[in-house]
């Protein structure tokens, strides 16, 4: 983690100068863009591990520049607001932020969410899983290179996303509650946030449902959380 490569990405010149000093003496190599274009171009040009992403800039806002990068890239992605209201969260994360962290924040904060996207990240790299396909009806995970297909056609997934469906296809049969769900995706205790468990859900039906309206594949079992009933075949046991 200490080799990774953060870009940040915020017009407010303080915030950027104050967060290169915390994350270069965490060990980080940080790249900087002051809006979602400059981004882009930064993000071609060089490996990125992680992108911490402001929401309100010039140009091309953050939530443009989100929706942008998952067309190619599922890498991890913070979003930065100072925007607090539930709805500007919920939109950051329905179009593939990973995080939501609000402005005025903690930098300590800041860091300590960016080493978990990390983890969660790396613990789906080819170097750390097996190479084992997990089959749902039409829809393939591939474990080892962190890929899924539906109808055998590749899928963009987020990070988290993916986590998600692994989590729900490693546990078939078991009804995972969202606390549950939440505390092991994303990687921190529950606290009343059924709403991102539930926005990743319906962004992942929309990917992997032939009709989302009437899953088949990731059932809802009302008032306690989700569950995948259809038993996988998993290649390689």
């Amino acid at each position: 983690m200490a080799e990774s490569t953060i870009l940040m990405v915020d017009d407010e010149v303080e915030i950027t100068r104050l967060m290169s000093i915390y994350f270069k003496n965490e060990g980080f190599k940080l790249l900087q863009a002051s809006n979602g274009l400059e981004a882009l171009e930064v993000l071609q040009a060089n490996p990125v591990d992680l992108i911490v992403l402001d929401l309100m800039m010039p140009e091309m806002d953050g939530l443009q520049a989100c929706m942008k990068i998952r067309e190619t890239n599922s890498i991890p992605i913070i979003m930065l607001s100072a925007k607090s209201q539930d709805i500007d969260k919920i939109a950051g994360l329905s179009i593939g932020a990973d995080d939501y962290v609000t402005k005025p924040f903690n930098p300590l904060e800041l860091i300590a969410r960016v080493k978990s996207q990390l983890r969660r990240a790396n613990r789906f790299s080819p170097a750390s899983a097996e190479a084992n396909e997990i089959h749902i009806e039409n829809v393939a995970i591939n474990i080892a290179s962190h890929t899924v297909t539906v109808d055998r056609e590749e899928i963009k997934l987020a990070p988290r996303e993916f986590a998600l469906l692994h989590m729900l296809a490693v546990n078939r049969g078991v009804v995972l509650s969202m606390d549950r769900i939440y505390e092991e995706v994303w990687n921190e205790p529950f606290m009343q946030s059924k709403n991102s468990v539930m926005v990743h859900i319906r962004k992942l039906r929309e990917k992997i449902e032939r009709n989302p309206r009437e899953p088949q594949i990731i059932k809802t079992v009302w008032g306690i959380g989700y569950k995948i009933e259809n038993e996988p075949r998993t290649r390689g046991e």
